[in-house]
């Protein structure tokens, strides 16, 4: 009875009830005439002594009576009752209630003192129990799943405003962390003030971010702001991999340290994108335990796998030219290069001239300590405030008498203001401009020296200021300053062209070419009119020129292990001029060897001639590509835009645009 019981609420059978009694109590049900009252609407299986209680109607329906071991049980106790160690809790529950000669005391009947008059009773808390069990609306899915929805969607616009203001400040190089991010700090840092601007323009934002937001779901932490960095980030990633596809693509790599010292290596993936545009991505940064190339080599085809790259189809691979990048048997463009034939290493055009320019100024002693005394006026000049401005000052008064005086002409953007140029390490174009503003405030910067000299706080500063000032006045440090800029207004075009992202390899080729031609004949036709304009600007500037003829005397000690005596005009000419041109077209030429300039000057002209890669062809193929070529050079000829191409990112891009 109390299984058919249970299943009235739309309980499973309690478990005390075996799967026997059921199949006898339903079977006694239909064959007993005494249990035909129960089907007719009585929930308990009355007793003898029950039938004669006066109060039979008062029993609560929740009991039931088990015909099989002659006792009462309370199905709401058995099913939701929790054990508190009671010694009556077992009486409707487990052992059942079968002291029948108590059940005519009345009101102290415990069929009816079991349910209790205290509301926290133990048969109450389990009707309670029940009740709650059977309303569904109050179950706790239904509840979260109220709460739950607009929690999703407070959630979504409060890290969408996260998402926002940490894409914006990458974009634009800002650091996101303050230096006090306290409630009651003035400038809590880009990124949660960048928040707080954000909620006061949205009244919805507002209400769920910043102090609006729960404590454990807020995302303003150092620890979400990297999550999401590292979820755009895989999702960049993920994009360049699929727009490369299984196409063939290019490496670029090179190595980097971070402020905290860690070796690093930086991929950068060079590629044709299905318009026919080249694109360079920046992949990934990782760290690495040590610069060997095996350790390099594996650290890149880590990267490549993870997002399912094909080594094999690696084109090209672009590195700098230390040993263990460039080595022929154990670099890494050899390592590759095993795995993937044809993968051509090609060190950076713009990284090889960077190269030759400063092994050139460093192997003639003169130009060596030229650059150095360059660094260190330039540094000991506009290191104070007050001297900056006493050159920019001084500078102005000499360009207003030089224009009263007529020697200077005037116009829309001439004789503007400037300042010395500080030379940097990384660009060596940059001494080209460091070099040419001493030129032109070569007097000036005297003046301030002298200055200094005569006024200087410190004997250390005075004798700071005599050196720089001794070796601007000398005519070897004005031959220098000149020839400098001579070669490296040459240069610079071509250094400036090779990095450029427009550039074509070819002209690229073109212009180291007439590099070369440009510095050979100045060493050739260049020393006269180099040595008059030198003169020329010693004698405005007040600097002494030497006789030419004149037997020369090393200075500073070096006269007594001079081996040769030679004219000062041979030792300008020779030692330095020659020297320093010379020792430019040597590093040009083994930085940019002709076997090399050939190669990708065959690789631009597209000839049909050459199989760069047999492996991406079958046979049927390459048999078929002969015909093809003479209907594409048929076609070339005659059309009219074709010929307007000037590079290989315009033929691509034409050859997608019209389906070739």
């Amino acid at each position: 009875m109390a299984v058919s019981a249970a299943r009235r609420l739309g309980l499973d059978p309690p478990e005390f009830f075996s799967e026997g009694e059921d199949e006898d109590a339903e079977e006694e049900e239909v064959n007993s005439p005494e249990d035909q009252d129960i089907q007719d609407g009585s929930s308990m299986a009355p007793h003898p002594n029950m039938l004669s209680c006066p109060i039979v109607d008062g029993y609560p329906s929740v009991l039931e009576y088990s015909l099989e071991v002659d006792a009462v049980f309370c199905l709401l106790c058995f099913l939701f009752n929790k054990p508190n160690g009671h010694p009556g809790q077992r009486a409707f529950t487990v052992d059942g209630f079968r002291n029948w000669k108590k059940v005519r005391n009345g009101m102290r009947c415990p069929l009816l003192n079991h349910v209790g008059k205290d509301p926290n009773s133990s048969h109450k808390l389990c009707e309670q129990a029940c009740e709650d069990l059977l309303n569904q609306a109050q179950h706790m899915p239904h509840v979260i799943m109220r709460q739950t929805l607009q929690q999703i969607a407070d959630n979504r616009l409060r890290l969408k405003a996260s998402i926002d203001a940490v894409l914006y400040l990458v974009f634009q190089g800002c650091a996101m962390r303050g230096h006090d991010e306290k409630r009651g700090s003035v400038n809590r840092g880009d990124f949660l003030e960048l928040v707080t601007l954000l909620s006061s323009y949205d009244k919805n934002v507002a209400k769920v971010v910043l102090d609006n937001a729960p404590k454990n779901s807020s995302y303003i932490s150092s620890d979400s702001q990297k999550e999401i960095l590292q979820v755009v980030s895989e999702k960049v990633k993920w994009e360049i991999r699929e727009e490369i596809n299984n196409a063939n693509y290019c490496i670029i790599v090179d190595e980097a340290s971070d402020m905290s010292r860690k070796e690093q290596m930086a991929i950068v993936l060079r590629y044709v994108d299905n318009d026919g545009f080249v694109r360079e991505r920046f992949f990934s940064l990782v760290h690495v335990s040590d610069t060997l190339s095996m350790t390099l080599k594996n650290e890149i085809c880590s990267v490549l796998s993870h997002y399912d790259f094909d080594i094999r189809n690696i084109r090209g691979q672009g590195y700098d030219g230390a040993s263990n990048m460039r080595g022929e048997w154990n670099g890494l463009q050899a390592l590759i290069s095993r795995e993937c034939p044809y993968s051509y290493y090609i060190h950076g055009f713009a990284h090889r001239l960077q190269l030759a320019l400063v092994a050139a100024s460093k192997e003639v002693i003169p130009v060596y300590q030229f650059f150095s005394k360059l660094a260190s006026i330039v540094t000991f000049v506009l290191g104070s405030c007050k001297h900056s401005d006493e050159l920019r000052a001084t500078f102005a008064t000499e360009i207003a008498s030089l224009i009263e005086s007529n020697e200077l002409q005037t116009g829309t953007g001439l004789n503007q203001m400037m300042n010395l140029q500080r030379p940097g390490d990384i660009r060596w174009s940059s001494h080209l401009k460091s070099i040419s503003s001493l030129i032109k405030m070569f007097r000036a910067t005297c003046n301030v020296l002298g200055k200094i000299v005569d006024e200087g706080n410190t004997p250390s500063q005075r004798g700071e200021a005599f050196s720089s000032l001794e070796a601007m006045n000398s005519f070897e440090f004005v031959f220098v300053l000149h020839l400098m800029k001579e070669i490296m207004e040459i240069t610079d075009s071509l250094c400036q062209a090779l990095q450029r992202k427009s550039q074509d390899i070819l002209n690229a080729m073109h212009l180291v070419s007439s590099t070369k031609d440009l510095l050979q004949n100045l060493r050739d036709n260049g020393w006269e009119t180099l040595l008059a304009k030198v003169k020329s600007f010693c004698e405005v500037q007040s600097v002494d020129v030497p006789d030419m003829s004149t037997c020369y005397v090393e200075r500073r000690g070096r006269a007594r292990r001079q081996r040769y005596i030679v004219s000062v005009e041979h030792h300008y000419r020779v030692d330095i001029f020659n020297a320093a041109i010379d020792f430019q077209l040597q590093e040009l030429n083994n930085r940019f060897s002709e076997k090399a300039v050939e190669l990708l000057m065959l690789s631009c002209a597209l000839d049909p001639r050459e199989w760069f890669y047999p492996q991406d062809f079958t046979d049927f193929e390459k048999e078929e590509l002969r015909v093809q070529l003479l209907h594409f050079e048929a076609e070339i000829t005659k059309n009219g835009d074709a010929q307007k191409l000037s590079g290989i990112s315009e033929l691509c891009r034409w050859l997608v645009e019209t389906r070739k």
